[in-house]
């Protein structure tokens, strides 16, 4: 089964099951889209040169990453609205990434509370924080992941405002979810979802409603969230995060290497390379771009981690040959939780990347993922850039 899915078959499926504004609302990126198209395409443009007769028949995928053991060097990103793409969508990624284990990143954003995500992820569990205009409400995350038994922290910093997407505001998305005409006639065309969101229920901020005002709606628990949204939140913010948090700490949304070197002077564990899905900025570069002077940057100071751009295994060995010791994988989750149900989504997209990663280094010659970073590169469309690797045991 595993190869007889891919990426484009999962999205294909997911937009014939989906109505247009939950579709949108996944697939949609910033402004006229670039960054989002760029992502994939640069990444599609790193070729990687195998190396032949290694004798490797016995390949492994496990990865010591952060201090911790995972069965694979890919994690499921922290998404906002997740039930959007199925109901139950939250939890059942999670369920999936404790089963395989590998690293399942709840977001502030969720559509089930952190505590619930926690509990049916177990070790797997992080926590990704926005940390909003309403200092008290980001502390109150910190300390209740903290309760939860969480060890990493994902911060992230690359939404000083709301990105405009334009998909959303054609289609008029916001929530609650208002039935216009048009829409009514959407939902009923699509009713497989539109029943199970009837049963489940609509998605929610779940983990902002007990910040809400007395007498709260959907709406103020929306603008609740874009409070989340803040310019305000600088290095020094970072820097009491890094006092109060006791575990390991993320900062994500880097793509400039002296923001690299700083959050590594600020104290983090890692840095993720993103452009939050090209979902923030159109002209923001491809991560993968970014990835090796970040990565020369840190200098093997902190754990490099690239989101943005993942569709196969051989993408994640395309990061792991740039330097990064983990890749977040987004939406790729969520079209297989549209296409397949969110429990045999998630496992059926674990799977096809793990089966994936693994062909990809019996080609590369390589037999543990460490060795893919010794695998060389050079971009198929542009004059060959050298890369320098910097061995670190936070990148094996």
């Amino acid at each position: 089964m595993t190869f007889a899915i891919d990426a484009e078959i999962l999205q294909a499926a997911a937009r014939r099951r989906l109505p247009r504004f939950a579709y949108d609302f996944i697939a949609g990126g910033a402004g006229d889209e670039r960054a989002l198209r760029r992502a994939q395409e640069r990444m599609g443009d790193i070729c990687l040169l195998p190396r032949i007769l290694t004798g490797h028949d016995d390949r492994t995928t496990s990865v010591e990453f952060l201090g911790q053991s995972y069965a694979a060097p890919f994690a499921v990103a922290p998404t906002g609205l997740t039930n959007l793409a199925w109901p139950g969508a939250d939890m059942g990624l999670a369920r999936a990434a404790r089963r395989a284990g590998i690293p399942y990143i709840i977001s502030t954003p969720a559509t089930t509370a952190l505590e619930r995500l926690a509990s049916e992820a177990g070790e797997a569990a992080w926590f990704q924080l926005y940390m909003g205009r309403d200092e008290v409400i980001g502390l109150d995350l910190i300390d209740r992941a903290e309760a939860c038994g969480i060890a990493t922290l994902v911060v992230t910093a690359d939404v000083p405002v709301p990105g405009k997407r334009r998909r959303d505001l054609r289609n008029r998305f916001g929530l609650p979810i208002r039935i216009s005409p048009s829409r009514a006639v959407d939902l009923l065309l699509h009713p497989a979802w539109t029943l199970a969101t009837l049963r489940g229920g609509l998605p929610r901020f779940a983990n902002l409603e007990r910040y809400a005002p007395a007498g709260q709606t959907m709406q103020s628990l929306a603008q609740l969230m874009a409070g989340q949204s803040s310019a305000r939140f600088d290095w020094a913010g970072l820097c009491a995060i890094r006092r109060r948090w006791p575990g390991k700490l993320v900062l994500k949304g880097v793509l400039h290497p002296d923001d690299a070197d700083q959050a590594v002077r600020s104290g983090v564990d890692a840095v993720v390379v993103s452009s939050h899905g090209g979902r923030q900025l159109a002209a923001a570069p491809a991560p993968i771009e970014m990835l090796a002077p970040i990565v020369d940057a840190v200098a093997g100071r902190a754990a490099v981690i690239l989101d943005g751009g993942i569709r196969t295994g051989e993408d994640i060995a395309r990061a792991m040959a740039l330097g990064a010791g983990l890749v977040l994988v987004g939406r790729l989750f969520l079209w297989a939780a549209a296409a397949l149900g969110p429990e045999a989504g998630g496992d059926a997209a674990i799977e096809m990347l793990h089966q994936e990663l693994l062909a990809a280094m019996g080609q590369l010659g390589c037999r543990a993922v460490p060795d893919l970073a010794r695998i060389e590169t050079f971009a198929a469309n542009g004059p060959s850039r050298p890369h320098l690797f910097v061995e670190s045991p936070l990148n094996v």
